[in-house]
C-alpha cells in the first residue's frame, strides 16, 4: 500500500487532514479549530510522504517528527500521525487500540473542561454558578476543569490583579504574568471555596490557573488549596503555547504543596517529558495527542510516567468529534496511571451531523465505550461535510 495524496481542508475552523491511498483507504486527522493557519504547514508534509507504506506509522514518522515543535507546531505533525493509524487500523482490519497493545478498559473516563456557558462575571458567585451548570448537564462528569488567576479573564477585571506584565497583544498564551496582589489572591481563594460549595465531596474540581504564576505566589496558592481537596493545579509556571517546560522549578512547588501539580499539554514529543518526569516535577501529566506528536507518542510518555508514580490526564479540549477517535483509542491501552481524558466538545453544533461513528450519547455518567471499528473508529459524512468545503477544498474527498 502507497500513499498517493495528503490533503488538508479548514472545515468550519479545523484543519483536518486526509491520508489517500493507492488501495482506496483514507485515513483523518483533525487540528484542534484554533489553529486554521496550520494548513500549508501540513501541506508541506505531502512530498516527503508520497509513495510511502502508511501502514509503517514509525517509518513514516521518521520522515517528519524533526519538522514539528511545542505547541500549535506539533499540531500539523500529530493529526498526521492519527491520519496514518486510522488507515493501519483499517488495513489491518482492526481498532488502532489493537495494534497499541490491546485495550485494558472498555469504557474510557473522561472529564469536563469544555462542555460550559459564559460566566457572567468573575465574583465568586459567577465561579459557582458557571459550576452548578456543569454539573447539570447530562453527561454526569465527575470533574470539572475551571479557569482561574491567569487562565480568566479576572487578571482583566480584577483591579490591580498582579504587578508584572500585561497583556501582550490578545494571543491566547501570550503571557500576562507576574507577581500577584493580595487582593488577587483573596479573590482567587473566595472563587475556590464558592466552586468547592456547588461540588462539594461528590464532584472533584481542577483548576486550570495559567500560566503566569511566579514561583513565590504559585506556592503560596497551592498550600492555600490544601484543605479543599483541589484535582489538581494545572500550567501554573509554564503551560499552553510556552515553548519550554521548565521543571525545575515545578519541581519546588510540587515539593512545597501536597495540592497535586500538573502541566504538558504544549509539550511537543516524549523528549521533552523526560526531565519533568524522572525528576518528580509534578504529580499530573497532561500531553494532548494533537500536540504531542500523535496518539505513540502519548502512550510512550504515559508508560514512563507509571514507571515513575504520576498520574495521566490527558489535554483534549478542542480536539473535536473527529479527533475524539484518537483519545478514545490510545486512552484505552493506558497504564493505571490513567486517570480521565478533557473531553472535547464541538466547536459548532453542526459537528455532530458530520462525525459518524460515535455513540449517542457520547458520554454516560461520565465514561465512553472504547469503539470496536476498524482504525480509529471515525469517519466524515461526505454529504453532509461538502456543505462545508470552501472552493479550494472542493476535490477533498475526490
Amino acid at each position: 500500500m502507497k500513499i498517493v495524496d495528503l490533503r488538508c481542508a479548514v472545515i468550519g475552523r479545523h484543519p483536518i487532514v486526509r491520508i489517500v491511498t493507492d488501495e482506496g483507504l483514507h485515513g483523518l486527522g483533525e487540528v484542534e479549530h484554533t489553529k486554521g493557519y496550520l494548513k500549508p504547514w501540513i501541506l508541506h508534509f505531502r512530498d516527503v510522504l508520497l509513495g510511502a507504506d502508511p501502514t509503517d506509522v514509525e517509518r513514516c514518522m521518521l520522515r517528519i517528527r524533526q519538522r514539528g515543535s511545542f505547541k500549535p507546531y506539533g499540531a500539523a505533525v500529530s493529526a498526521i500521525e492519527h491520519a496514518l493509524w486510522d488507515i493501519a487500523g483499517k488495513a489491518a482490519g482492526v481498532p488502532v487500540y489493537k495494534l497499541l497493545g490491546g485495550k485494558v478498559r472498555d469504557r474510557v473516563r473522561v472529564y469536563n473542561g469544555s462542555v460550559r456557558q459564559k460566566r457572567s462575571g468573575d465574583r465568586p458567585e459567577d465561579f459557582a454558578d458557571q459550576v452548578r451548570w456543569m454539573l447539570d448537564q447530562p453527561q454526569n462528569f465527575f470533574m470539572v476543569k475551571q479557569g482561574i488567576g491567569f487562565h480568566s479573564t479576572m487578571k482583566h477585571t480584577v483591579p490591580d490583579f498582579h504587578y508584572g506584565i500585561g497583556d501582550n497583544g490578545g494571543f491566547h498564551g501570550a503571557m500576562s504574568q507576574g507577581a500577584v496582589s493580595e487582593r488577587a489572591m483573596n479573590h482567587m481563594i473566595d472563587c475556590v471555596i464558592a466552586m468547592k460549595e456547588v461540588t462539594g465531596n461528590g464532584v472533584s474540581l481542577a483548576l486550570d490557573c495559567g500560566p503566569g504564576w511566579m514561583l513565590p505566589d504559585a506556592i503560596r496558592f497551592a498550600q492555600a488549596m490544601e484543605k479543599y481537596n483541589i484535582a489538581w493545579l494545572e500550567d501554573m509556571l509554564t503551560g499552553d503555547y510556552v515553548p519550554w517546560v521548565n521543571p525545575q522549578a515545578y519541581r519546588e512547588l510540587t515539593q512545597a504543596t501536597s495540592t497535586p501539580t500538573h502541566t504538558g499539554e504544549q509539550i511537543y514529543l516524549r523528549h521533552n517529558f523526560k526531565e519533568l518526569i524522572e525528576t518528580q516535577a509534578v504529580r499530573v501529566i497532561g500531553p494532548d495527542p494533537a500536540d504531542i506528536g500523535g496518539i505513540a507518542e502519548l502512550k510512550w510518555v504515559a508508560e514512563h510516567a507509571y514507571m515513575h508514580q504520576i498520574l495521566m490526564a490527558p489535554h483534549g479540549t478542542a480536539n473535536g468529534l473527529l479527533g475524539l477517535g484518537a483519545l478514545i483509542n490510545v486512552c484505552a491501552t493506558l497504564p493505571a496511571n490513567f486517570v480521565a481524558f478533557e473531553y472535547p466538545s464541538a466547536s459548532e453544533p453542526w459537528w455532530a451531523d458530520l462525525v459518524t461513528g460515535l455513540p449517542n450519547p457520547i458520554v454516560t455518567d461520565s465514561m465512553i465505550d472504547v469503539l470496536d471499528t476498524p482504525g480509529l473508529g471515525v469517519d466524515l459524512n461526505e454529504e453532509a461535510t461538502r456543505r462545508y468545503l470552501c472552493d479550494e477544498d472542493a476535490g477533498f474527498f475526490d
